[in-house]
């Protein structure tokens, strides 16, 4: 993909996914970020350091504007024609009022596929809100399904809603491309936060009808199999179990030493068992409450049942299956000198996505990139003598 030119304006999560998977497979990304300040990525910060921004910028090109100058709106406009690809999260209505709605953008490059990512969408009574990916993740139903039944509705710990929402949106965008490359002409693409977690969702809506009831919150029970749960150990450690398929299921029961369990009505299906399931979660609780982790472990591999150990960041830095994997890499950093980062998880065969650049500081990129755009040196110095671009090596 390294033909493929994306202009990415847009702020925070779901963008930077989308244009971090493009920028992993190959695209050459360039961050628009406003040049008083940067993306508001880069203050998602611990101990002082950007480390979303180091994670999810990588391989991509920072150009610092104040498109609210003239100049730096006319250089923005002077790159649109060379990209194949613009992202933006704008409040619906932002972008026509920077005077780059979709009519004019397919003006200057009518094969400009055009990912437009809000809280709710470019259409609906919803559509001029606010919308973050919290918000999503309440309305949207997931909330109400997740947690313990006497507890509150939990909210992911993570960005679930941008993170789907960015996943989609790259996935948009390879389409989109596909569709240019067969004669076709650019599009926009309306990609809300809401509509990919909902579509996580499933069969919510369907189940609803069938049964009118919703969904209640089962901690980390399931409720299509069981057993499915995490449980603790006699040394205080967290095993998850989950036995989806009725051969796992009967398999689990022997070697537990309780045959009795087969035949036993309340244990014969999935059914059956989720309508017994603190009777059913009490017998494997007792069972692996006995052992601890490591001798848990060895005797389920043994047994070929499906269980593994819950795992923390600091457990995951030296695992096997994360070292052999390569899952986890050094990036070089000249911040910290070198940082740990996900390599890209998609492996293929002929043409790997790879870690070619660190996350750009601040505008690190913006001398080069308007000299690209036809810019003299004399042209530039000016632009950032007046404040509509920024050229800062010593910021992150």
């Amino acid at each position: 993909m390294s033909d493929i030119r994306v202009l990415d304006l847009s702020r925070l999560v779901a963008g930077n996914i989308a244009t971090h998977v493009l920028a992993d497979l190959g695209a050459d990304v360039i961050k628009v970020e406003p040049s008083a300040h940067g993306d508001d990525l880069r203050n998602w910060r611990c101990e002082g350091v950007s480390t979303w921004w180091k994670v999810y910028s990588r391989n991509k090109r920072s150009l610092a504007l104040d498109l609210r100058k003239p100049e730096g709106m006319q250089a923005l406009r002077r790159l649109i024609p060379s990209a194949q690809v613009m992202v933006e999260n704008f409040r619906p209505g932002t972008l026509e009022k920077m005077g780059l709605g979709p009519e004019v953008l397919h003006q200057l490059n009518p094969s400009l596929v055009l990912l437009r990512i809000s809280g709710w969408g470019q259409t609906g009574p919803y559509a001029h809100r606010p919308g973050f990916g919290s918000l999503v993740e309440a309305m949207c139903g997931f909330a109400a399904m997740n947690g313990y039944p006497d507890r509150p509705p939990v909210l992911p710990p993570f960005a679930l809603a941008d993170d789907m929402a960015g996943l989609y949106g790259a996935i948009a965008v390879l389409n989109a491309l596909r569709h240019v490359d067969r004669g076709g002409g650019g599009q926009v693409i309306d990609l809300s936060l809401f509509d990919p977690v909902h579509e996580l969702l499933g069969p919510l809506a369907l189940e609803h009808r069938l049964t009118g009831k919703t969904v209640p919150r089962r901690g980390s029970r399931s409720p299509t199999h069981a057993p499915r749960n995490v449980y603790e150990t006699s040394d205080k450690q967290f095993i998850a179990l989950s036995a989806g398929m009725e051969s796992t299921v009967q398999r689990l029961f022997e070697a537990m030493g309780r045959a009795d369990m087969v035949g036993d009505p309340r244990f014969a299906s999935h059914a059956a068992r989720i309508e017994n399931i603190d009777e059913l979660d009490a017998a494997i609780g007792e069972f692996i409450g006995r052992r601890s982790l490591a001798d848990n472990l060895a005797f389920f591999d043994e047994m070929d049942i499906t269980a593994g150990p819950v795992h923390d960041a600091a457990d995951l830095q030296q695992h096997p299956y994360i070292v052999e994997r390569g899952i986890l890499v050094e990036q070089p950093d000249d911040e910290l000198g070198s940082i740990p980062v996900p390599a890209p998880p998609l492996r293929f065969a002929g043409t790997p996505a790879t870690i070619r650049t660190p996350a750009p500081r601040l505008g690190e990129h913006t001398r080069e990139l308007l000299s690209q755009a036809g810019y003299t040196h004399e042209q530039i110095d000016a632009m950032l003598a007046a404040g509509a671009a920024r050229c800062d090596r010593s910021s992150t």
